[in-house]
């Protein structure tokens, strides 16, 4: 009978180790001696130290869960009953540390493909990348020839005097901010001013020769130099260039001086008639200029100016038509003696043809103003006069 129990023993020893494997209670038959050997010894795998974090994070593949174990088989026995040895459970995962890396994949994009896209080497629209670019002319100017025309030269000083005019200039662009220029102005209005005129009309005083001289033409040569430039946008797709130039040059200009204004008179019968105002050449003098203005530039070849400038020219009246003090002198005193001025041993500068004879229209006669010519050479005064004019045209480069 006891050969047999022990039989029963066995046989029933697994079925009782499957039921406590799934989570059944159930206590071996008394009397039953068992013995569970302790499990294999496992190695324990030593968690890896975090690598410390770069500049840039390389993205971290998610990691796999770990399969589970497979029962280790019951080791066969003669004697005793083995019990099933169940797999351990699988490790907690350490702690993430605060201060680790944020992965690649959950950090925040502050830009876009656009924005990532490089310009000479940096990200552009970045906002924590400050891109700076200085981008050169459309159309360079060195080695280029310039000629500019200014239809229309206007003083905008006039005190004793107006001027209007135009003016034609050469310039050649030896670099890009520095060129030399020449230049001639003709001045097709050159009048005193209206408070002048006023004052001979109303008291017979005028301004002093040397504050009412008038420029008739100059010649000049100079430099001019581009310290600024830039560009703007009109017209939604077109682009202009502009510069803001400085000038400066000396010539010669030749000039005049009122002697007689234009007088309205009553001829007999009552007709009456308007003698035009005579003026007296006064020669050539030195002439200075300084300026600056904007160039604006439409494509390779036209651009529009505009400038300012200040034309110095000294202002003393030592001679009228060529005459001096001395030739008035001798001119005044044949007048008197109705001496033919042919005659006279005058100076040869003296052109005295200006101050004989008589207008067949209005019958002015000219010798007449030969007193008016003295006075303005009689007492020479020095003076530097200043007229400051407005310049607008066009130029063409090529």
């Amino acid at each position: 009978m006891r050969p047999i129990l022990s039989l029963a023993l066995l046989v029933a020893a697994p079925a009782l180790a499957l039921a406590q494997a799934s989570g059944g209670q159930s206590v071996p038959a008394p009397g039953a001696e068992t013995s569970v050997p302790p499990p294999p010894a496992q190695s324990q795998p030593k968690p890896e130290a975090p690598e410390p974090p770069s500049s840039r994070p390389e993205p971290i593949a998610p990691q796999e869960a770990p399969e589970p174990e497979a029962e280790a088989p019951a080791p066969q026995g003669t004697e005793q009953q083995q019990a099933p040895v169940l797999a351990e459970p699988t490790p907690p995962e350490p702690a993430t540390p605060e201060d680790a890396p944020v992965l690649a994949a959950e950090a925040p994009r502050t830009t876009d493909a656009q924005q990532q896209r490089l310009v000479h080497g940096a990200p552009l629209y970045n906002p924590n990348v400050s891109v700076h670019i200085v981008q050169k002319k459309r159309f360079a100017d060195e080695g280029k020839h310039e000629f500019a025309f200014f239809p229309a030269t206007v003083q905008v000083n006039g005190k004793y005097t107006n001027h209007a005019g135009s003016a034609l200039q050469y310039i050649y662009h030896l670099h890009e901010n520095f060129a030399f220029q020449a230049s001639g102005q003709y001045n097709w209005y050159s009048n005193e001013s209206d408070f002048n005129l006023e004052l001979i009309d109303k008291v017979r005083e005028q301004a002093q020769a040397a504050s009412s001289l008038l420029l008739v033409w100059g010649a000049q040569a100079g430099v001019e130099v581009t310290p600024l430039y830039g560009k703007f946008a009109f017209l939604n797709d077109s682009l202009a260039q502009f510069s803001v130039v400085l000038s400066g040059g000396a010539g010669v200009g030749a000039t005049r001086h009122l002697i007689r204004p234009e007088v309205t008179n009553e001829a007999e019968g009552g007709e009456r008639f308007t003698v035009p105002a005579r003026f007296g050449d006064t020669g050539t003098k030195f002439l200075g200029s300084v300026g600056g203005g904007f160039r604006l530039q439409f494509g390779e070849s036209y651009a529009l100016r505009m400038e300012v400038r200040d034309l110095i020219y000294t202002a003393r009246v030592d001679k009228v038509d060529g005459c001096n003090l001395a030739d008035f002198e001798a001119l005044e005193a044949a007048r008197a003696a109705n001496q033919d001025f042919s005659t006279l041993a005058l100076s040869g500068s003296c052109n005295y043809q200006k101050f004989d004879g008589v207008d067949p229209k209005t019958k002015k006669n000219y010798r007449e103003d030969i007193i008016l010519g003295r006075d303005l050479v009689a007492e020479p005064s020095s003076d530097v006069l200043n007229n400051i004019s407005f310049y607008a045209g066009f130029s063409i480069l090529f």
